[in-house]
């Protein structure tokens, strides 16, 4: 039986960014389903219908902030210069972070579902793929083979950097104003070139 017309893709985004606001601020066990339906404008029957229930939706809303993050860092054409399309992508990394703080924070602050990997993300392999591209071209040909495992590690303490940055920053916890905090996370991601 098809779902009833109202619970329609406009409501399903709706839901999603309502249980993204309850899932950053309240955490897992601080999300009601019937606030977040409210919230969206409708009951808790259209959470079951379009997700299944809490879990699932909360699940949806991981997967929904992912699937935006992505899109953002796709936008990030390749060049020829490694090192600035790595630098872009720690950019657009804040971008996101900045214009859907609640979905990057349900994102980060969920523990990740049994069996999810986040270095299995497409958004952590772009990273990875782009600090492999700067890696290797420092380390030259002969380079190549240690090159991946070192682009990982690399990746990773990027990761780490850009994540701790944006984290201190959605929370209110680095001084300057909007310019000046700009300013000291890219230079932060130029001091830390792989």
């Amino acid at each position: 039986m098809p779902r009833p017309r109202q619970y329609d893709d406009a409501l399903r985004t709706r839901l999603l960014e309502a249980a993204s606001v309850a899932l950053a601020d309240a955490g897992a066990e601080g999300v009601s389903l019937r606030a977040v339906a409210a919230a969206a404008g409708t009951t808790t029957a259209a959470v079951y219908t379009l997700f299944g229930g809490r879990e699932a939706l909360l699940d949806a809303v991981v997967a929904e902030g992912f699937a935006r993050f992505g899109r953002v860092l796709d936008a990030v054409e390749p060049t020829d210069d490694a090192a600035r399309d790595l630098l872009r992508l720690g950019l657009a990394y804040r971008e996101y972070a900045l214009a859907e703080p609640h979905f990057y924070r349900a994102m980060f602050g969920r523990p990740a579902a049994a069996g999810h990997d986040a270095l299995a993300e497409p958004t952590f392999r772009r990273l990875e793929a782009a600090t492999a591209r700067v890696v290797e071209g420092e380390q030259g040909k002969e380079g190549v083979d240690g090159a991946q495992g070192a682009a990982r590690e690399r990746a990773l303490e990027l990761w780490a950097l850009v994540h701790g940055l944006v984290s201190l920053e959605l929370g209110g916890h680095l001084p300057g104003d909007e310019r000046e905090r700009a300013e000291r996370y890219a230079a932060a991601l130029r001091h830390s070139r792989p």
